[in-house]
């Protein structure tokens, strides 16, 4: 195809920032601990020690949805500081949360939204045969 448009010589700039921190300055997370832990209507509110907050909604775990505000309040922190622990001898609720399994990609078996995805094969579909008159 042959066209009257003629290539132009053009110049792109490029704007360039100083850096101002290095990547010394800033502050990535080693561990997640928790610190308190407090809930609401729709969330458990972990408090980590690195002072991040995780929301989780309640929902995602049907024996706390489920349970009163005041059996929700009834939880220990083991001893490592890595989970949410009720004992049914003490209230209505029978669970332990791992908030490690709350702050990655999703577990083994489950595609992570991080992950590249295999592409998926196309089939081909028969085409409908005409009919003979």
């Amino acid at each position: 195809m042959i066209t009257d448009v003629k290539p132009k010589d053009e110049t792109v700039h490029v704007k360039r920032y100083k850096i101002q921190h290095s990547i010394d300055e800033y502050t990535f997370p080693t561990e997640a601990t928790i610190h308190d832990v407090r809930f609401d209507e729709k969330y458990i509110h972990v408090g980590l020690t690195d002072q991040r907050v995780l929301s989780i909604p309640l929902w995602w775990i049907p024996t706390v949805y489920n349970a009163s505000m005041e059996d929700r309040k009834k939880f220990k922190i083991n001893q490592s500081r890595t989970m949410i622990v009720w004992d049914p001898d003490d209230c209505g609720i029978n669970d332990e949360i791992s908030i490690a399994e709350y702050l990655g990609p999703a577990r083994g078996g489950i595609r992570s939204v991080y992950s590249p995805r295999e592409p998926k094969r196309r089939v081909a579909e028969a085409k409908p045969k005409s009919k003979k008159k």
